[in-house]
Parts: structure tokens; C-alpha cells; sequence
């Protein structure tokens, strides 16, 4: 098992966040938000997954091998006041629900999260996946097609497609099907989920209202209207909005 992660804040602060990333990202491409959360006291750990931020591929790319990868962030009685995952890392962040400390009060915050692809989803991903790191695009292109980003968010995501093995194309063929909603039917009393959504009129169909469970106790569920599927570069404000913990005074 391999560590490779960035940091950011004083290991000694009095709360811990873990970050996990989307397909063909990296752990850097968390800065902006690690920082907002370094200014609330947080120490933030943000893991690179399997055949990202350049480790090696491997050959088992279900998801509970991501998530199994992850469990050395939790070794030692580890925890995390907060746990992020953007679009497959979101998925990936479900699958650790049942690693979580029994008796710490945790906030899982997912950001548009792939929880649910029928089988021709998951071959669009593929193949869009297969065209992407084929043909990088510059941080220039990513400018001119999304005027909220930073430039600093746009020259991330071209890094994040450059330190990809391509390799990590067999995780749309291994899981099939692939459906992790129902993970999030059974919270634990410590546990507290939001699931945030983007705008399907600005964003790529990844996370669908529909298919987040209704009526489970501690799980929350909130659409962001004009928000597109990159809610940490367009909107940090309403992730920072879904911690329950005090904010530093102003």
C-alpha cells in the first residue's frame, strides 16, 4: 500500500478533513478548498488514488479496492471531522462509510457524486475518458470553456490528466453495474451526509437526483441551481456552508 497525498495546515490543528478526488485528478487539485478549510482550523489531507498524481496502475480497479487503498488513512484510531469526495471520489468516499470510527461525529460531504451509470453511461465514460488523456487539453481551453474557474483550477485539471495511467480506464469496465446508492441507505448514528448536485442544465449528467435514496435519517440532499459539476472550483462557499462546525469569527 502506498502513500501519496498532499497536505495542507499544522498537523497539530484541532480538526482533520480527508479530500478524495474524481477520475483522471489528483490530490492538488483540492488547493483552493484546502485552503478554505486551513483558514477554519483544519488539517487536510487530500490522498492520490490508484493510477493517479503519477502511482502505478495496478490490476484490480473495483471500487473496493480504491476504498481498500484508502484504509491507511485510517490506521492508528486516524479519523476525520470531514470527508469530501468530488464525482467518483465520491463514490469511492461511500464505499468508506464502514470504515469510519464508531464513536467520532463525522461529516461526509459529496459533491456530485457517480453513484449510479447504466451499462451505456458507463461506455460514454470510457470512451470519453480514453479521448481526454489520449488529447490533454491546455489550461487555456479549460479557461475559455469554463469562465468560473480559476486559472489556477483550470492548469490543475490539465495536471491532474497529465499524472494519470491510462490504466485507470478498467475502472468503467470493472464495475459493472455499477450502482453504489445503496450504500447510503444504512448511516450510522456518528455519521452525517450531503450529497450537493449540480445543475443538470450546467453540468455532465454524472449525479441525478433520482438515484440518492429518499427518507434516510442523517442524509441530506441539497440541487445547486447555476452550478455546473465542478462544485469545489464554482461554488466552495456552499461546501464550507455543509460543515456543522463553528467557523472562525469574521
Amino acid at each position: 500500500m502506498t502513500i501519496s497525498a498532499t497536505q495542507w495546515g499544522s498537523p497539530t490543528a484541532t480538526r482533520r478533513a480527508l479530500l478524495i478526488h474524481g477520475i483522471t485528478m489528483s490530490s492538488n487539485s483540492w488547493e483552493g478548498l484546502a485552503q478554505l478549510l486551513v483558514a477554519e482550523g483544519f488539517f487536510v489531507v487530500a490522498p492520490n488514488l490508484l493510477a493517479h498524481g503519477w502511482r502505478q496502475g495496478n490490476t484490480d480497479y473495483r471500487m473496493s479496492a480504491f476504498a481498500e487503498d484508502l484504509r491507511s488513512y485510517f490506521v492508528m484510531d486516524m479519523s476525520y471531522d470531514v470527508i469530501i469526495g468530488h464525482s467518483f471520489g465520491g463514490a469511492v468516499a461511500s464505499c468508506l462509510l464502514p470504515f469510519l470510527p464508531k464513536k467520532k461525529e463525522t461529516t461526509v460531504i459529496l459533491l456530485d457524486p457517480g453513484l449510479e451509470f447504466t451499462e451505456e453511461r458507463s461506455g460514454i465514460n470510457l470512451n470519453m475518458f480514453l479521448k481526454e488523456t489520449a488529447n490533454v487539453k491546455t489550461a487555456d481551453v479549460y479557461m475559455a470553456k469554463n469562465p468560473a474557474w480559476s486559472r489556477r483550477d483550470c492548469m490543475l485539471r490539465t495536471l491532474g490528466f497529465s499524472m494519470c495511467n491510462c490504466s485507470a480506464v478498467e475502472v468503467f469496465r470493472q464495475n459493472n453495474p455499477w450502482s453504489f446508492s445503496g450504500l447510503l441507505k444504512q448511516i450510522t448514528p456518528h455519521v452525517k451526509i450531503t450529497v450537493l448536485v449540480s445543475d443538470p442544465k450546467f453540468s455532465v449528467g454524472i449525479c441525478d437526483l433520482e438515484h440518492i435514496p429518499r427518507d434516510v435519517e442523517r442524509l441530506n440532499v441539497k440541487a445547486l441551481t447555476g452550478i455546473g459539476h465542478w462544485i469545489q472550483y464554482e461554488c466552495p462557499d456552499a461546501i464550507m456552508d455543509a460543515i456543522p462546525l463553528p467557523r472562525a469569527k469574521l
